[in-house]
C-alpha cells in the first residue's frame, strides 16, 4: 500500500511540476535574442499541413520549445555544473580542454564530402572570375590539439584545405594553417570564444602579405592595447557557468590615420572599432561594429588601391590590419547579404581593378559560403 501511495505521490509531483512549468511558459513572452548566448532564438513556427506531414513543423517546434523554455539559461548552467561534477569532457557542443580552454565540437559526420565539393565549386567560380585570394582559417580544435580531451573526435580541416588548395591553385591559396601551427603555443585563440585573437589575426595578416608579395605594415605585437579583461565568448555562453575571462586587444597603429566607415549603405563611423560593445556580452563586436551585410571603408593609405573582402566574423579582427594597404575596402558578409554577389562586385570595381580576398574559418565556410 505504501509503495502504491509513494508511486502516486511521485506521479502527482511530476504532473504538478510540469503543470507549473507549462503555465509559466504560457505566461512568459517569447524572447527574440539571447544576450547570454549572443544569438537569435527560434520563434514559433507557422503551422501548415505540408510542414506537419514532412516532419519539418515538429522539428521546428522542438527547437522553438528548447529556445523559449522558461528559465532556460539557469537550467543550462545547472546541467553544466552537474556534468562537470561527473567529469564530462564535452558539454552542449563544447569540449572542456586543458588550461581552461573551451573548444567548439565540430562533428566530422556533419560535414560531408558532398558539402565540401559544393562549397569548393562555388569558391573556384569566384576565384576564376575575380582572381581572388583564399584564406580559410582552421578552428582551434585543429591547431590546439594538445588542449583537446583524449580521443576527442574533430573534423579534419587539413584535408579540406588540401582540396581547396588543389582546386583554386597554389597562387590563390593563403596557407594560414602553417602560420598558426607555428605559433600554437601563443594565445592565438580565445579560451572562451570560437574566434582567433588579435594576435592570431596578426599571423593571418603576415601570411596574407607573404602570399601577396607585400611588405607588411610593421605592427608591434608588444604594443597591443588591452580594451577588456573580462570577455566571455560564445563557447562560455553554451555552458553558461563562470569560466576563465579573456582579454581583448587591438593594434593602436590602426588608428594613426582617420578613416570613414559606412555600414549597410547608411550608418557612418570614424573608427574601425565600436567600444560600446565592450559593455555588452558580445564584446567581440568591438571589431568592425559586429556583423553587417556590407561595409565600405575609406582610409588615408595607398591612393587607388582597392580591396573587396567576402568574409565571416573571423575577418573582423584582421580587416583593421589590412587597412594600411588600401585606400578603399569593401566588405560583404554573405550571411546577411541577399543580393547578387558578382553584380555588387562589378558595381564597386574601379577601372584599375581591385584585389579580392575570401576570408572564413573552415567551419563557417562549409556552413555559410553560398552566393547568387
Amino acid at each position: 500500500m505504501d509503495d502504491k501511495r509513494n508511486a502516486l505521490l511521485t506521479v502527482g509531483l511530476i504532473c504538478a511540476v510540469l503543470f507549473v512549468l507549462g503555465i509559466a511558459d504560457l505566461c512568459n513572452s517569447d524572447r527574440i535574442y539571447s544576450e547570454t548566448e549572443n544569438r537569435v532564438l527560434a520563434s514559433r513556427p507557422t503551422f501548415s499541413w505540408e510542414s506537419l506531414l514532412s516532419g519539418e513543423y515538429g522539428d521546428d517546434y522542438e527547437e522553438y520549445m528548447s529556445d523559449q523554455f522558461v528559465g532556460r539559461d539557469k537550467w543550462v548552467g545547472i546541467k553544466t555544473r552537474a556534468d562537470i561534477l561527473f567529469q564530462k569532457k564535452e558539454i552542449n557542443g563544447v569540449y572542456l580542454g586543458a588550461d581552461r580552454y573551451l573548444i567548439g565540437v565540430n562533428d566530422p559526420q556533419e560535414y560531408t564530402e558532398q558539402m565540401e565539393d559544393s562549397r569548393i565549386a562555388s569558391l573556384k567560380k569566384l576565384v576564376n572570375r575575380w582572381d581572388a585570394k583564399v584564406m580559410l582559417v582552421p578552428t582551434a580544435d585543429n591547431i590546439l590539439t594538445d588542449k583537446l580531451p583524449a580521443f576527442a573526435p574533430h573534423y579534419d580541416e587539413m584535408r579540406l584545405l588540401a582540396k581547396v588548395k588543389e582546386s583554386v591553385g597554389e597562387e590563390h591559396y593563403i596557407d594560414v594553417y602553417s602560420a598558426l601551427q607555428e605559433h600554437a603555443g601563443e594565445p592565438i585563440y580565445y579560451r572562451t570564444d570560437h574566434h582567433w585573437t588579435s594576435l592570431g589575426a596578426y599571423y593571418g595578416f603576415l601570411a596574407w602579405a607573404d602570399n601577396m608579395g607585400k611588405f607588411p605594415y610593421p605592427y608591434n605585437t608588444a604594443g597591443m592595447k588591452t580594451v577588456s579583461e573580462d570577455f566571455q565568448g560564445t563557447l562560455q555562453s553554451r555552458i553558461n557557468v563562470a569560466w576563465t575571462k579573456d582579454r581583448i586587444q587591438y593594434f593602436p597603429e590602426t588608428e594613426k590615420k582617420p578613416v570613414s566607415v559606412t555600414y549597410d549603405f547608411a550608418d557612418t563611423a570614424d573608427s574601425l572599432y565600436a567600444p560600446e560593445y565592450l559593455e555588452t556580452k558580445n564584446q567581440y563586436g568591438f571589431f568592425l561594429n559586429d556583423n553587417h551585410a556590407f561595409i565600405e571603408i575609406h582610409t588615408g593609405y595607398n591612393p587607388g588601391k582597392t580591396l573587396f573582402v567576402i568574409k565571416d566574423s573571423y575577418a573582423n579582427s584582421m580587416i583593421p590590419l589590412l587597412a594600411a594597404h588600401y585606400e578603399t575596402i569593401y566588405v560583404v558578409d554573405l550571411r546577411y547579404f541577399n543580393g547578387k554577389l558578382f553584380q555588387l562586385m562589378e558595381q564597386y570595381e574601379p577601372e584599375q581593378g581591385m584585389d579580392v580576398l575570401v576570408l572564413y574559418d573552415c567551419i563557417h565556410f562549409l556552413e555559410d559560403f553560398k552566393f547568387y
